[in-house]
């Protein structure tokens, strides 16, 4: 997965502002490794960071590639437009899938950035990381939504032949992300990211980066308003972020009468896949679930 857009600079990981001269960028690539090393109580983690961040702004040449958006093709660079599908290497049949995830929060994000950017102002390339990283929270998060739900989609389509994938699916609650549908059940998915730590508190979510946000209660809404129009009831709902920001699978209980989840992005169609002990379906059940679903959806 790239780079989260709302990952931090460069500037920021080392602590000091976009203008700082070479000296005191210098100095504060120090200061950072001494506040960071793990042998000094700090994280290994955030030591690798600082010393990311300074292979990108640590020589002229870098920091001036780095500020310009140049190295864009380059490895250290993140890429956020849209990708082609790559080429499979194995000819096993996919998830059926319909929809076009992602698609909603990049209509969203290309609007507002260029009602940020201003009317007249010409954005040749809306996805060039020194635009991005100078752009709001409010915009870039549109972004990183857009390619949190596009690699959640890659991750669901390895799921094979037995399983049914509806994306941006619309509610009159708000838009469910992915619909799933396969022997585990039928699962509602949110996928996420916040740019920051996500917490469990009861079967809730919290953390810094939320800023006031219920995702499971929000998802659990439109589960539950979906369902009553298509006359099913899902089996599992689940929030799923980058790994970094929640490491382990968490079961958050049962929420309305689906049992809910915390998921990290890359253990996604594994979980998926298992299931829930004692949660599942099957045969004729399967095909009428499938027709209800399939009649019921709306794209956003």
């Amino acid at each position: 997965m790239p780079d989260s857009p709302l990952t931090a600079s460069a500037y920021e990981v080392l602590g000091v502002g976009a203008g700082a001269s070479d000296a005191e960028l210098r100095r504060a690539y120090r200061r950072r490794l001494r506040e960071t090393h793990p042998d000094a109580g700090g994280r290994a983690a955030e030591f690798h960071a600082v010393q990311r961040a300074w292979s990108l702004v640590g020589t002229p040449q870098a920091r001036a590639a780095y500020d310009s958006g140049s190295a864009s093709g380059s490895s250290e660079q993140p890429v956020y437009a849209p990708r082609a599908p790559r080429p499979r290497a194995d000819s096993r049949p996919q998830a059926r899938a319909s929809g076009h995830p992602g698609g909603w929060y990049r209509e969203r994000y290309l609007a507002e950035l260029r009602e940020w950017a201003g009317r007249g102002v010409a954005v040749p390339d809306p996805y060039d990381p020194a635009l991005i990283r100078s752009a709001p929270h409010q915009v870039t998060h549109l972004l990183a939504a857009a390619i949190a739900e596009e690699q959640s989609a890659r991750e669901l389509a390895g799921l094979g032949i037995g399983y049914t994938v509806w994306h941006d699916v619309d509610t009159p609650a708000g838009k469910i992300d992915h619909i799933v549908l396969g022997a585990s059940g039928l699962w509602a998915l949110l996928s996420e990211d916040w740019g920051g730590a996500v917490r469990v508190k009861g079967s809730e979510l919290i953390g810094a980066a939320l800023e006031g946000e219920r995702p499971v209660r929000e998802l659990s809404a439109r589960a539950r308003v979906f369902g009553r129009h298509a006359h099913v009831r899902f089996s599992a709902i689940g929030v799923v972020v980058p790994d970094g920001d929640a490491p382990a699978l968490v079961d958050l209980g049962s929420v309305r009468g689906s049992r809910a989840l915390l998921i990290p992005q890359p253990q996604l169609a594994h979980v998926v896949r298992s299931g829930i002990p004692g949660v599942g379906t099957g045969g004729t059940d399967l095909f009428e679930l499938r027709s209800r679903v399939q009649a019921a959806v709306r794209f956003v």
